[in-house]
């Protein structure tokens, strides 16, 4: 009998897809291992196609979090050189890990008057290409290569389940719950979209303001977060963002960060209230990186998120512009940022534009 030889992969391309594991009768969760490789991969391997990526090209980007592990996983895979601006949040671990792939770490220690950290990481960024006559940068903030990438999840979830009738997922950047959603929709137009951002991030019209909760929110505006894709939104604060990650793993043995704490906590309820329609929720990376902080319950005690349940429900709420300290939701139901808020909640600079 003739053996098959095996198809040998890169690690990004091996790790970029999710697992479909089943959390309830009718919820599923898409559970990745490092979700922001898929658009990490796919903005670096448009590059070296267009002919932007050239052999000396240096690759430079502002992030704290996971989209830079991709990159320099990926990068190094390249061997280009890669420079990223972050900020104090970035984890210690992250740190270490991105240096070891050959990346270049700058921290902001100064937030912007407007924008914060965010803000001040653009202007960095914005100097250090004026400083290189060759650089790329995948500007995941505005880059469309960022949600076109995630069709490939959509076509995933559409062979495993069929009919998704509703997608869960946190949002930062925009690009993984805009691109999803907008492939299921060519097939299912009534799939719904419901954003779980968090309190004092502007994606939703919050004012801008500390969030303990990382990884979602943001306190400038993704060119790609287009906000007439989203049905509802949810806001959590972080204790029970955390208290949810746990529940994840204790009750489905599924170990994931606070972002997927975040989105599971709004798809359970979700998924419960609405049991004849099948729930889709992204869980966008492993926990590994919280074994110290949300894994602990010393370090949640000490820092004031220790909590013994969360909500049973969201609180309803018809306009976001005022940060409550418990899990909220709004029905966005495909509006405008002007359309939903009213026009109150002011313009926010984008991120991701040409910073002068």
């Amino acid at each position: 009998m003739a053996v098959s030889m095996p198809v040998f992969q890169e690690i990004t391309e091996a790790q970029m897809m999710p697992r479909i594991v089943r959390l309830g009768r009718n919820l599923y969760g898409a559970v990745f291992t490092l979700m922001k490789l898929l658009p990490a991969r796919t903005i670096l391997r448009a590059a070296l196609r267009r002919g932007e990526l050239g052999p000396k090209t240096l690759v430079v980007e502002t992030t704290s979090g996971t989209f830079g592990l991709g990159l320099a996983m990926q990068t190094a895979l390249l061997r280009r050189d890669l420079v990223l601006v972050s900020d104090p949040a970035i984890d210690v671990h992250l740190h270490r890990r991105l240096s070891d792939l050959g990346a270049r770490v700058e921290v902001c220690a100064t937030p912007a008057p407007v924008g914060g950290f965010q803000e001040a990481r653009l202007r960095r960024l914005a100097e250090i290409r004026a400083e290189h006559p060759d650089t790329f940068c995948p500007e995941q903030y505005s880059n469309p290569d960022n949600p076109r990438s995630y069709a490939v999840v959509a076509e995933l979830l559409g062979k495993a389940l069929g009919q998704v009738d509703a997608l869960v997922g946190p949002v930062g950047s925009g690009g993984s719950m805009c691109g999803t959603v907008g492939t299921l929709r060519e097939a299912t137009p009534h799939t719904r979209a419901i954003g779980v951002d968090t309190h004092h991030s502007v994606l939703f019209g919050q004012p801008d303001g500390p969030r303990p909760l990382r990884g979602l929110g943001n306190s400038l505006w993704p060119a790609n977060l287009d906000h007439t894709a989203f049905d509802e939104v949810h806001w959590c604060t972080a204790a029970e963002a955390f208290l949810a990650t746990r529940q994840l793993h204790s009750r489905h043995a599924v170990f994931q960060g606070p972002t997927s704490g975040a989105a599971y906590l709004a798809a359970r309820w979700w998924a419960e209230s609405h049991p004849d329609q099948l729930c889709v929720v992204l869980l966008p990376d492993e926990g590994y990186r919280y074994q110290a902080t949300v894994y602990d319950d010393d370090w949640l005690a000490a820092n004031g998120f220790a909590l013994s349940a969360p909500p049973a429900e969201p609180l309803e709420v018809t306009r976001p512009d005022a940060p409550r300290e418990r899990w909220t939701r709004m029905a966005w139901r495909r509006r405008s940022y002007a359309e939903a808020t009213g026009g109150t909640a002011g313009e926010r600079p984008l991120a991701g534009r040409a910073v002068s």
